[in-house]
């Protein structure tokens, strides 16, 4: 490997830390609800939804990121981003609502910068026969810090640790990597500017936009990221201690096994898809699994089953909701790479955002101002049950974009004379 070729995989490398730093802050809250509720002076369904502020940051900026990708290269784009969420996380630990309101709103707008940066580099300095295994490896990287801000922070947090001591040495740190980032990445290759670069930004969009398949890619992954973002990484800890009677300690940590099935499922089922040069086969299979493990989750009997088996086998087949963001770039011409999963990304988030409220709402009134037990959060969540399945319906009106189906066919030689 040339020199070049080292730094970029060591951007890359150092680009993927950053989006596990971002997960690690994103599913930190769901170990300190209460903590946060006493330190805001707000009660748990108000924290829930301040929390939920991430991905009202994190769904628009993705357009915005995936537009500066293309326009100013990642060594312009990305350390900003970096920047952003270290400063949302020091306004986080303020302890004022309507600051923390304000950074956590930064922290995703900024932690948007970190998955498309990865990816933009995955698939533009890397080889293409390489996109979904990177890609895989990015969110792999990811959901390692979702599952680090769990059973990591956890018990940091259950041993003394104030919350907000917390969000400050974490602030420190994402300025930290601001500044590595900045020194590692690569530049953008000089570009004649164009005064029109408004105009030029908003037709990449448009022809995104405009493709039916990346509305439905940023749908499909939108449908199977729920039940992480939302039932994982903000209620899980507390579904399992009030509907299960577990103590915290063990919530977190099985809580946790689904974000550590991330960790596995998104490399393997990259690779796979890789390997056989499919993408709908394995969306499909892991999304038939997500969909039985959901249900068994919020229906099945407690006890039967080994401890972590469920979530860690739901965390490895969600995996497979990070293949769209091979399909998307697959679908759409090479020049707006950074634009298609900039808008992958908007899709995908803006269904956590907007239904993150609604979840909380839907809970709320289950427990018709009572404390939620298990028949409460049954009928809060089992909608994701209909939206997984919705997933699987459109996954099959996908088309399919991986290397089996995309390479020429091979001319068949007629013998003279037959």
């Amino acid at each position: 490997m040339s020199r070049v070729g080292k730094t970029v995989v060591v951007a890359w490398l150092v680009t993927a830390i950053y989006y596990f730093y971002q997960y690690v802050l994103r599913s930190a809250p769901a170990v300190m609800m209460p903590q946060l509720a006493e330190g805001f002076g707000i009660g748990t369904t108000a924290v829930a939804s301040l929390v939920g502020l991430f991905y009202f940051g994190y769904s628009p900026f993705s357009l915005v990121a995936g537009v500066a990708m293309d326009r100013l290269g990642p060594r312009r784009a990305v350390p900003i981003g970096a920047a952003m969420v270290g400063f949302g996380a020091l306004m986080f630990a303020l302890g004022n609502e309507n600051l923390a309101s304000v950074g956590r709103f930064l922290q995703g707008a900024g932690g948007v910068f970190a998955l498309v940066g990865a990816v933009y580099l995955a698939t533009t300095y890397f080889p293409a026969r390489l996109a979904a295994t990177l890609i895989g490896a990015t969110q792999m990287f990811g959901m390692a810090g979702g599952s680090a801000g769990q059973f990591v922070v956890g018990p940091m947090i259950s041993g003394g640790l104030p919350w907000n001591r917390f969000w400050a040495w974490m602030g420190l740190g994402g300025l930290g990597i601001a500044a590595l980032l900045a020194f590692l990445l690569p530049r953008k290759e000089p570009q004649e500017q164009n005064p029109a670069w408004v105009r030029e930004a908003g037709s990449a969009l448009g022809l995104v936009f405009r493709n039916p398949q990346s509305i439905l890619c940023g749908v499909i992954a939108g449908l199977m990221f729920i039940p992480t973002t939302i039932l994982d990484m903000v209620w899980g800890v507390r579904y399992l201690q009030v509907a299960h009677g577990m103590d915290y300690a063990v919530a977190v940590m099985r809580s946790a096994a689904v974000p550590f099935g991330w960790i596995l499922g998104c490399p393997l089922l990259g690779f796979v898809s890789d390997r056989i040069g499919r993408r709908k086969p394995v969306i499909l299979g892991g999304a038939l699994v997500l969909l039985a493990c959901l249900a068994w989750v919020l229906y099945g009997p407690a006890g039967v089953l080994p401890p972590y088996t469920v979530g860690l086998v739901m965390g490895i087949a969600s995996g497979a909701a990070m293949i769209p963001y091979t399909v998307i770039k697959e679908a759409n011409p090479a020049r707006v790479g950074g634009t298609a999963t900039g808008v992958i990304n908007f899709i995908n988030f803006t269904f956590s955002a907007l239904l993150g409220p609604v979840f909380a709402g839907l809970l709320a009134r289950a427990a018709a101002g009572s404390s939620p037990g298990l028949a409460a959060y049954q009928a809060a969540f089992s909608p994701m049950l209909v939206g997984v399945g919705l997933a699987i319906l459109l996954t099959l009106m996908l088309k399919e974009t991986g290397q089996a189906v995309a390479k020429p066919p091979v001319p068949v030689l007629v013998e003279a004379g037959s």
